[in-house]
């Protein structure tokens, strides 16, 4: 199937020849963490496997280098004169590395030893002037088949009970469909890293093609707008139940999700304001 999902807001990504959702590459990195390991670090012998399995345990020690885009990840093993020279050389933010002097795998490593080492990132850093860690845009595509519509990709604070603590969570959101994906199981993710971007991204580019290749509203298609129907029955039941006249809620899917929605999220932060916590 032949479709180009276009970036309407970040960083265009290169996908695969064959699979639009996959994102195997990008033209512009963050460097959001640098470090080093040596022997005698807590879980290095664990961290050096995926160097041992490939070839490429070469050296006693590494400097490291992690790179994230909105859509994709990979680390950077080098030595550690190299990256603490860089880190020298980046005091004022500016300096470059020389990736053929090591060697990049695509996405951060998980598991033994990194799982202690990688802390938590955001893409929204409030340190880079974000609203708050954790809350903002990431990306967004245009809709192939609804003009003027997008597929967001946003992360923000949500629950997921109303009697439950805030997380951190990141996911999509369709304003063709304004399907809301908390009660579409697996499209809501705990925003932990790059990972989890990565995946929400994913699932929004999967929710595109869905509607290219079945159109809007087919019962195959992910992106099938309900057209107010929920909204009715909730309505009626409420002006039966108090004996009034008015509706209790917006009775259009666009003017709920406005109010009330991920559509409401949305605009907060484009206007650069923190949203209160979702389903709280």
């Amino acid at each position: 199937m032949s479709i180009t999902i276009t970036t309407t807001y970040g960083n265009a990504h290169n996908v695969s020849d064959t699979n639009p959702a996959h994102v195997t590459s990008c033209d512009r990195y963050r460097l959001p963490l640098v470090g080093t390991i040596a022997p005698g670090n807590p879980g290095y012998e664990d961290m050096v496997e995926m160097l041992r399995e490939n070839g490429h345990d070469t050296r006693d020690g590494y400097g490291l280098i992690f790179l994230e885009s909105e859509e994709f990840s990979a680390i950077y093993f080098g030595s550690i004169e190299q990256i603490e020279q860089y880190k020298r050389d980046n005091v004022d933010g500016t300096a470059t590395f020389d990736p053929s002097q090591g060697v990049m795998y695509a996405q951060w490593p998980h598991g033994k030893g990194w799982d202690d080492f990688i802390p938590r990132t955001f893409w929204n850093q409030a340190q880079r002037g974000a609203i708050a860690d954790g809350v903002g845009l990431v990306t967004a595509f245009a809709h192939t088949e609804v003009r003027g519509a997008e597929v967001v990709v946003y992360e923000f604070e949500g629950k997921w009970l109303p009697d439950s603590e805030p997380q951190q969570m990141v996911t999509y959101h369709c304003t063709a469909c304004h399907l809301d994906t908390f009660h579409d199981s697996g499209h809501v993710h705990e925003n932990t890293g790059p990972d989890s971007r990565r995946w929400a991204a994913r699932q929004a580019r999967q929710h595109i093609i869905s509607a290219h290749r079945h159109g809007v509203g087919d019962k195959s298609s992910a992106c099938r707008p309900n057209n107010g129907e929920m909204l009715r029955v909730v309505n009626a039941v409420a002006r039966d139940m108090w004996g009034t006249q008015g509706n209790a809620l917006p009775d259009t899917d666009d003017a709920y999700c406005a109010t009330k929605g991920p559509c409401s999220i949305i605009r907060e932060l484009r206007a650069g304001i923190r949203p209160p916590v979702y389903r709280a």
